[in-house]
C-alpha cells in the first residue's frame, strides 16, 4: 500500500471532489437537455468524471491504477 503525505491525500480529496460535483452536474444536464445530442454528450461526460472518481478510489484503497 502506497503511503500518502497529509499534502497528497489533501489534493486527492480536492480533486474527488471536483470529479463527484462535476458528474452530478453534467447528470442533471443530460437529464434536462431535450436535444438527444447533447443530453447523450453530457452523459458521456458524467460517465467520464465518474471513472475518475473511482480511479482516485482505488489509489486511496491501495488498489492502484
Amino acid at each position: 500500500m502506497e503511503q500518502f503525505t497529509t499534502k497528497d491525500l489533501e489534493v486527492i480529496s480536492h480533486l474527488m471532489r471536483a470529479e463527484q460535483i462535476a458528474c452530478k452536474k453534467a447528470r442533471i444536464y443530460a437529464n434536462t437537455l431535450t436535444d438527444v445530442d447533447l443530453a447523450a454528450q453530457m452523459q458521456a461526460l458524467a460517465d467520464g468524471h465518474e471513472r475518475r472518481f473511482n480511479n482516485l478510489l482505488t489509489l486511496l484503497s491501495g488498489g492502484g491504477v
